[in-house]
C-alpha cells in the first residue's frame, strides 16, 4: 500500500513515499535504519513533520517514523544540581514541557506549544521567547549510520549554534548520519522560570527581562503569545498549517545592520562582529504583509490562493486548503526574493526541503 506523506506533515504537503516503516521502540528504529542502509536505500527520518516540506513527487526511499514514547525521570543523582529528565526521540514535545512545568523542573516553560518531538529538538537546537533546549540539553544518544552503533554526544560535543548543531550539520535532506534516540535534559528544581530573556514575554509577565516568572505563568502566557501568532496547532485554524517560522533570522556582518533604518530590531550574536536581525521585519518592510499570497496581491498568481503568510504572523508560510509544495515554495520564493532586492539580505529557509528547493 503507498504511503501519502501529507497527512504526516503538519503543513499538509508531502507526494508518496516508496517504502514507510514505523518505529515504536529504540530497537525498532536502529533496525529499520540499518535494514534500509544495508540495501542501500535513501532514508528519511519523520517525526510530526512541523519542520519538513517534502516534494509533490514524494520521497523514493524508506521513511522511517518516530513513535518511540515515554520519559523517566532521575532526581537520585544531587551532583546534578537538580533533575535528570530522560525522553525518547519520539515522545511529543509539548507533553514533555507541559509535564516538567506542572512537577516543578524549571527551563523548558518558554518552549511550551512547540509542535514536533523531542528527537528533533537537538537537531535543530529548537528555541523560541529567548530559549532554546541547548541551555539544558545534557546527553543525545544516537544511531550512528557510519559506524553501526550506538553513540553519545554531550551538550559540548553537539556544538549548538543558532537553529544549528552537529546533527543538523550531517543531515542531509532529513537523512541524518546520527539517528536521534533519547534526549537528556538536565533542569533545575523549583517552580520558578528560567530568567526571562524575551521583551514581548517579559511586558507579557510583568517582569523586567533577566527576572523570573512562575513557570506556570510562563507556560500560560507563551501558549497565549503561540496562539495569537497562528504557531499552536488547531485543525480549524488553516494559520496553523505550516512549519512555523518559514525563515531564520539572518545573522550578518555588523557594516550590514549598521545599513538598515535606525528601528530595525537587532540582537546580539555569538559570532565577533554580527548582529541577528528580524526576519518578520524584514518581510513586512519589504512589502509582504500578513496574508499575502490571498487573492487580491501578486502572490495569489504564484500559488493560485492556496498558499500565503498566515494572516498573524508573516514568518509563515500557509497551506490555505489543497496547497501543493510547489505552491508554498512559490510564495517563499517571492517572499526571499523581495526580501533580498530591498535590503541586499537573503533569508533562509528554517524547514527542511525535501526532494525540492527554494
Amino acid at each position: 500500500m503507498v504511503t501519502q506523506l501529507a497527512p504526516f506533515t503538519t503543513v499538509g504537503v508531502g507526494g508518496p513515499a516508496r517504502k514507510f516503516v514505523t518505529a515504536r521502540t529504540e530497537k525498532e528504529i536502529i533496525d529499520a535504519v540499518r535494514s534500509a542502509d544495508d540495501d542501500g536505500e535513501r532514508v528519511l527520518i519523520l517525526g510530526s513533520g512541523s519542520n519538513l516540506i517534502i516534494a509533490d513527487e514524494g520521497f523514493d526511499g524508506t521513511v522511517v517514523q518516530l513513535a518511540s514514547t515515554g520519559f523517566t525521570v532521575n532526581d537520585d543523582d544531587a551532583t546534578c544540581g537538580g533533575v535528570m529528565v530522560t525522553a525518547q526521540a519520539g515522545q511529543p514535545w509539548d507533553e514533555l514541557v507541559e509535564y516538567t512545568v506542572l512537577h516543578a523542573f524549571s527551563g523548558l516553560e518558554a518552549l511550551s506549544g512547540i509542535p514536533g518531538l523531542t528527537g528533533a529538538t537537538p537537531v535543530q537546537n529548537v528555541g523560541a521567547y529567548g530559549s532554546d533546549v541547548s541551555q539544558t540539553v545534557a546527553v543525545v544518544r544516537t544511531w550512528d549510520r557510519e559506524t553501526q552503533t550506538v553513540k553519545s554526544f554531550t551538550n559540548f560535543e553537539l556544538k549548538f549554534g543558532y537553529r544549528d548543531s552537529l546533527l543538523k550539520h550531517t543531515t542531509v535532506e532529513g537523512s541524518p548520519r546520527y539517528v536521534v534516540l533519547t534526549v537528556q535534559f538536565q533542569l533545575a528544581l523549583g517552580r520558578m522560570s528560567a530568567p526571562v530573556h524575551y521583551a514581548e514575554l517579559a511586558r507579557a509577565l510583568d517582569v523586567n527581562i533577566g527576572k523570573r516568572a512562575y513557570a506556570n505563568d510562563v507556560r500560560r502566557e507563551v501558549l497565549r503569545l503561540r496562539g495569537s501568532k497562528g504557531m499552536v496547532l488547531d485543525s480549524a485554524d488553516r494559520d496553523t498549517y505550516s512549519t512555523g517560522s518559514f525563515f531564520t533570522n539572518p545573522i550578518v556582518d555588523s557594516f550590514v545592520a549598521d545599513g538598515l533604518p535606525d528601528n530595525a530590531p537587532r540582537y546580539p550574536a555569538t559570532e565577533k562582529g554580527k548582529v541577528k536581525l528580524s526576519a518578520a521585519w524584514l518581510i513586512d518592510q519589504a512589502g509582504f504583509t500578513k496574508g499575502f499570497g490571498l487573492a487580491g496581491d501578486a502572490g495569489f498568481e504564484a500559488s493560485g490562493g492556496r498558499a500565503a503568510l498566515s494572516t498573524k504572523h508573516t514568518l509563515a508560510v500557509t497551506n490555505r486548503g489543497e496547497a501543493s509544495a510547489k505552491d508554498l515554495l512559490a510564495v517563499a520564493r517571492l517572499v526571499a526574493d523581495g526580501v533580498e532586492q530591498t535590503f541586499r539580505i537573503r533569508l533562509h529557509p528554517e524547514p527542511l526541503l525535501i526532494g525540492c528547493a527554494l
